[in-house]
Formats: C-alpha cells, structure tokens, sequence
C-alpha cells in the first residue's frame, strides 16, 4: 500500500469517504459512556427536546468522522499528528440507522517555516447522511512528513 505524503494532497475535492451505518445500539451506547443527556439516550425524553426524536451525541458524530477519515486516508499517511481541530459545527441530528458519508476537502497545503520536512495539510470535512444533509463540518490541519526528495534531503 502506499504511503501518502504532503505532496499527495493538493487544494480541492479529495474524496468521499464511507459510508457507516451508526445504529441505535451505537447511539446509545455511547451516550451512556460519553455524553449521557437525554436526548442521547431516552426516546420520550429525545422526542420533547429540540431535536425531535432521538439523537447522537455530537461527539459520537466526530468520533465516527475521525474513523472514516483514517480508514479512508489517515492510516496510510505519512501523519505526524495534529496541532488540533480548528472548527467544529453540528449542523443537522445524527439519528438512528444513518448511513454516513464523509466530504474531504483540502484546503490548505504548505511547508512549515520552521520544519521544511513538514507539511501542514488542512482539511475541511463534511459528514453527511444518506439524504446528502449535512450533519457536521469540521476544519482541521494535520502535519505530514514530505517525500525526502521534495524536503530537499
């Protein structure tokens, strides 16, 4: 398999990723865990609330995103972390049986000043129910090691 480098990853569309059915059962579970309000975890108390109905956590939502993000690219990059999340928005409820896709933009790509072997890569992610609504966006940079050739090593 190979290995993506910060030259792989140019300003635009990189790719849609999924998708992932998250279950009621997920839902919940991971709302007892994490993020135990009431509209994560209890239909009647979820159907009174803002949301209508029952819904994921937006933390299970962002969960979810960073799963589809590493099966679709991160496990097979050249990552050397990231220095954090720069915006998160939940747009729309996660809700039981959603079938999720992931929108992958790059929108950023430069060397770092101070460590011309870097890159910096930010990506704006969009998840998205089977209906094509917008369920969260994130904007994230992640630093990634370049081609030793490119790094001028």
């Amino acid at each position: 398999m190979t290995t993506l480098t910060f030259d792989d990853f140019k300003p635009g569309r990189f790719g849609t990723f999924g998708p992932r059915r998250v279950s009621r059962e997920e839902i919940l579970a991971f709302a007892g865990e994490f993020d135990p309000q009431p509209m994560h975890l209890d239909e009647e108390a979820a159907g009174r609330s803002m949301l209508k109905g029952l819904s994921g956590s937006g933390w299970h939502l962002c969960s979810v995103m960073m799963r589809l993000l590493f099966d679709g690219f991160i496990g097979r990059t050249a990552s050397l972390g990231s220095p954090g999340v720069s915006e998160v928005r939940w747009l729309a409820p996660l809700r039981p049986d959603d079938d999720l896709t992931l929108d992958v933009d790059v929108t950023e790509a430069r060397v770092s000043k101070s460590r011309p072997e870097t890159g910096i890569v930010t990506f704006k992610c969009t998840a998205r129910n089977a209906a094509g609504q917008a369920l969260c966006e994130m904007t994230s940079p992640i630093m990634v090691r370049r081609d030793a050739a490119a790094a001028g090593q």
